[in-house]
């Protein structure tokens, strides 16, 4: 899974809570949510979320607000004023729940100044690492209140409540019922608050059981919802204002859905699907796994002009030795006929990857074999980090450990190859026309940001209305991470839309 965030879709709580306005704006609110015409401002209660590591942790922490909002809590970016504090997990990354826990020391100083003052405030650890951890917390951290995990947030009005009547409350059971189907969808004025675009949770867990990785333990086995509750969310996104969306799953392209005419359907006839939503302009997915990319997704590359050309397929490894040892089941080779037929179907093409350096026996020469692979694919980004052994996973018992030292210097060469790939990709775009997605005003005054197909930001001076529309950009500069541009004096022709970007070996 890949741990960096898309920005723009749900860009207040996808790493911290934002606040919702008084007054006016929360009595609107209100009436939305129907909620009782007798609560006061002063029954309102604030929530704060933070959030780490994946897009689907983002996602569930939209979620968890939504769930809490009929319960009276609104959103809040300071931690201080806060009745209700959920930080919500992440275990993919090294020393995952050390970080929680130096976090949670943070918590519970602001919960002891807002006792001092008569305030009381609940602390609730959610997500993978409370998945992962469960009682434990409680034993390491006192002033935790509650755990819960991921599977299991729709619970959090009844959860929270316990916690305020008894401390240590704890819910990691894998539920029989889908939380789905309990999950409280945001009011209209909400959904347009997070801007155009947007995730969709699609699919949950995974079965591949990589040795390296937590996630069957912590999400459970694949799991995928029905396309006709998916198409009920989207819309109602789309009514809201969002003009893309992002399907998301830990192993996204395994989706096997109850379809609209019987039998399960696969990840390209959801997209198909979703692509006729009136008014939905563009669509993604993420994260796959390359032995799930069926004929008919990549197809659909070639097919869907609603789907973006952006893929983010991780391969981890460019030896075959290493990949059996991560029983990933596909070899270095199989990974690079896929590229070949999805870049024979989209020419123009972007594909992302993550990499582990230094599993457990990858010597010197193995690693070379990764490097030859970034070299033959051309990556518009990667996503690489030094092996971390997470426990109850098979790698983490074996005793071929590469040494740190080894580990970051590897990692150091990897990141400057795909540095120098990321960023010719990034400069072949200058004096091209791009079709820009508008989100949100820039930093600058009279300056909108947006993103390409291809998922590049850029900015261009602009009147502030025109977010939620799609217009044609003149790119004219790179910086490091983002594109500049101009107003293109008239729309390009299909033909000029499509670009192939050159990537350096």
């Amino acid at each position: 899974m890949a741990l960096k965030a898309l920005t723009g879709a749900g860009r207040g709580i996808t790493f911290v809570a934002h606040r919702n306005c008084c007054g006016a704006r929360l009595r609107c609110l209100k009436k939305e949510l129907h909620l009782t015409a007798h609560m006061t401002d002063l029954d309102r209660k604030r929530l704060f979320v933070k959030s780490y590591g994946c897009q689907m942790n983002a996602y569930d922490a939209l979620r968890m607000a939504d769930v809490l909002a009929p319960e009276g809590y609104d959103e809040t970016a300071v931690m201080e004023e806060a009745d209700l504090v959920i930080l919500n997990t992440c275990h993919i990354r090294e020393r995952a729940s050390e970080k929680i826990f130096s976090e949670l020391g943070k918590v519970r100083e602001v919960k002891q100044e807002r006792a001092k003052a008569g305030q009381a405030m609940v602390i609730a650890v959610a997500g993978c690492v409370a998945q992962a951890e469960g009682s434990e917390i409680l034993r390491r951290q006192k002033a935790v209140d509650l755990v819960v995990g991921p599977q299991n947030y729709h619970r959090l009005p009844q959860l929270v409540e316990q916690a305020r009547l008894r401390s240590g409350v704890v819910d990691t059971e894998f539920p029989a019922d889908d939380k789905f189907d309990f999950l409280t969808a945001p009011a209209p004025a909400k959904i347009r608050s997070r801007g155009v675009t947007a995730f969709v949770t699609v699919q949950e867990g995974c079965d591949k059981f990589c040795t390296f990785c937590v996630v069957p333990y912590t999400r459970g086995a694949e799991t995928s919802r029905s396309v006709a509750k998916i198409l009920h969310e989207v819309e109602g996104l789309v009514d809201a204002g969002v003009r893309e969306v992002t399907l998301l799953g830990q192993n996204v392209n395994a989706y096997h859905g109850a379809g609209e005419t019987g039998g399960g359907w696969s990840l390209a006839q959801l997209i198909g699907r979703l692509a006729r939503v009136p008014g939905l302009q563009r669509l993604r997915y993420m994260t796959s796994h390359p032995n799930d990319m069926g004929v008919d997704l990549i197809a659909l590359h070639g097919e869907c002009p609603a789907l973006m050309p952006f893929l983010h397929l991780p391969v981890q490894s460019g030896s075959d030795r290493v990949l059996r040892a991560m029983n990933r089941k596909h070899t270095a080779a199989d990974y690079l006929l896929t590229m070949e037929r999805v870049r024979k179907a989209r020419p123009d093409i972007a594909v992302s990857s993550d990499f582990i350096v230094g599993f457990p026996g990858e010597t010197e020469a193995e690693f070379c074999q990764t490097l030859d692979l970034v070299k033959a694919v051309g990556f518009a980004s990667v996503y690489a980090f030094k092996y971390s052994p997470r426990p109850g996973t098979g790698a983490a018992s074996l005793t071929t450990q590469v040494s740190d030292a080894v580990m970051r210097e590897r990692l150091a060469r990897l990141q400057e190859l795909a540095e120098s790939q990321r960023q010719a990709w990034q400069g072949s775009f200058i004096g091209k026309t791009v079709e820009v997605l508008f989100e949100r005003a820039g930093r600058m005054p009279g300056q909108m940001v947006g993103k390409t197909a291809h998922l590049l930001q850029v900015q261009a001076d602009s009147l502030p209305d025109i977010a939620g529309t799609i217009r044609s950009v003149l790119v004219t500069a790179a910086s490091t991470n983002s594109l500049h541009g101009t107003f293109a004096a008239s729309h390009p022709s299909a033909h000029a839309m499509v670009h192939t970007p050159e990537v350096a070996a």
